[in-house]
Parts: structure tokens; sequence; C-alpha cells
């Protein structure tokens, strides 16, 4: 069911069957000579069924439609071509571009969990599983950077580019700061944590976030609109409640640590999820995969911090923690 949120601006809310995140909202923009779409869904039946169906409702000519695409991941770009035609533009920020015309970026995902634990070694046999992989984008997208700072211009709204690294490294949101509205994408949700992974070594994905949401805190906005579940009244209060989540769950990686020493995998298995199974053993291999990436985003963190530290050369990296206060980043000043 298509819902109005504002003047021109609806919500459409695609299934995502099998997954824990249940749905995925894409908003649509509508203007007098052009639209937006906010994110399309994943490349899916279920989700081209409801699109159609709610297109057909709103009347909308995708020939004038253009998409953007907060971050890179299936569930928000895998319907821009379905939706594009290959003819409209698909605006998505430059890193995530990048990473999606990289032709080892799958590989290169699997050699560095393979490196912290992973228990998989067949790089197809664990990519062929991941949703990322399967209901990605098929067929061509006119693909152009949307970059911090730039404006689009839909009818009376004007829509600014932020660029927020942390959930991708190309993440965007959008902000109309009259109308004092945050199209957040997977940068802040209500009702569930946005995932931070770290995959790629030379990258400190939760130093990132956390900097990307001291710069949306500073900004006057009533209400965000994610992309998943629930809008969110007042996001400033959210974003305290998303800093407090992962300072304690760094703390928890340390406390795991102890004094001992273990790999990534090892940690993340003695993390504490929110997951129906009993042990971290009868997870999926795909739920341990996304585990260990979230485990390895704080780790991350914590060596940036100066509070942890690693060996293991070339074989599987190990990692102890070091004595000190945790690096936190407030905010307020």
């Amino acid at each position: 069911m298509v819902q109005e949120i504002d003047e021109g601006i609806f919500r459409i809310e695609l299934p995502l069957p099998g997954n824990p995140l249940r749905s995925i909202n894409s908003y649509l923009v509508i203007g007098e000579e052009k639209n937006l779409m906010i994110d399309a869904g994943m490349n899916r039946p279920e989700c081209i069924d409801v699109m159609d169906r709610e297109l057909r409702e709103l009347d909308i000519d995708l020939s004038v439609t253009d998409v953007f695409v907060t971050h890179l991941h299936a569930d928000h770009l895998g319907l821009a071509p379905y939706v594009s035609g290959g003819k409209t533009d698909v605006l998505m920020g430059p890193g995530d571009i990048e990473d999606i015309k990289e032709s080892r970026y799958w590989d290169r995902m699997h050699s560095f969990a393979v490196r912290n634990g992973f228990p998989n070694p067949d790089p197809k046999d664990a990519i062929s599983r991941h949703p990322g992989y399967k209901y990605g984008p098929l067929g061509p997208m006119k693909i152009r950077p949307a970059v911090n700072g730039d404006i689009i211009e839909v009818g009376s709204l004007k829509l600014e580019v932020l660029h927020t690294p942390g959930h991708t490294r190309g993440h965007n949101c959008l902000l109309e700061r009259e109308r004092r509205l945050l199209f957040s994408g997977d940068h802040i949700l209500g009702d569930i944590t946005p995932n931070i992974s770290h995959w790629v070594e030379e990258e400190d994905p939760l130093s990132d976030y956390m900097r990307s949401l001291r710069m949306i805190w500073e900004l006057d906005i009533d209400l965000a609109l994610p992309g998943h579940r629930s809008m969110i009244g007042g996001p400033h209060a959210r974003m305290e409640e998303l800093i407090r989540h992962h300072e304690e769950r760094a703390a928890e990686v340390l406390d795991i640590l102890g004094s001992s020493e273990m790999d990534a995998f090892s940690i993340a298995s003695r993390m504490t999820w929110d997951m129906t199974y009993r042990s971290f053993d009868e997870f999926p291999i795909m739920q341990k995969w996304f585990a260990l990436g979230e485990a390895l985003a704080h780790i991350r963190y914590l060596e940036t911090g100066g509070r942890v530290k690693r060996s293991g050369g070339s074989g599987v990296l190990l990692y102890h923690s070091v004595p000190g206060g945790p690096a936190r980043i407030s905010l307020r000043g």
C-alpha cells in the first residue's frame, strides 16, 4: 500500500522474503517534469510485483523518473536497471560506483574474511549464497555520481546530497532543509541498528560512521525517512542511541579478548547477537558472515583508537587488547 509522507513524497514498502530486514522502503518524489525514486528494492519477483502495482496506482511515468540509490547493497540497488530502463539517471556515491565496477569486489571480501577465521574457504560457495550477489542489479544502468553538496531539484523540493560513509563507503543521504526531512537510507534506522561491517584492509568504517553521525547530528531535522522499518521522528535521540550501541559493542570486544589473543571469527562467536538460535554454531553461514563483518568493524575501530593490536603476518590474523581508555566520539561538541 502506498503511503503519502508529505506533499509530493510517497513511500512504497517492498517485501524481502526470508530476510530479517522484512522489507525495504522505496520513496517516490513526484514533480511536474520529472520524478525521483529513492532506493529501488532487490531484484526479486516479489519486489517487482509490488513495485509495478504501486507505480500503477500513482500513475508514474518511468521515462521521466530518475533513481537515487543511497548505497550499493542489493536491497537498494537491485531494481535500479528495471526502474530506469537503462535510460534515466541512476545516481550513486562515487565510492560505491567504484565498488560495483570492481571485478574482484566479492573475491577481496572473501579473502579478507578467510584471513580473519571465516570457516568457508571456497569463495564460489560463500559468495553464491550472499543475498547481495544473488539479488543484485541485472541490465544496463546510466550511472551518474552524486557527490556531497549536490542539489537535486524535484518539484518544490531541493534535495541536498550528504556523503555519510560507514554502512558503505559511498553511502549518501538526502536532506530537504526547508521541510526538515532526511532520507537516511541505512545510515539511521529506528527499529533496528544499521550494520557496519569491515571488509577492506585500508578502511575504518565504524570511525567513518561515527563521524557521519556527528555531521547529521548538527542539522535541523524533524523527521528521518529510513531505508527500513518505521519513520523516525526527532532522530537526534536515535543517533545518541546508535553511538552508545557501538561504544558498548566495542567494550564487549575488549571484554571478550581480556588478556588472550584470538581471531576475529572467534571473537564474533562470543559476541551477543539478537538472534533466535540457541548458539552461534547454529547460525546459517551467511549470518556468520554478517556477524564477522560487524565484529571486524569494531575491532578495526579499537585498533584505530590504540586499544587493539594484531599479529599473524600472512596467516590468520590474531588480535589482542592493549591498556588504555577507549577513544570515544561525542555527538555534542
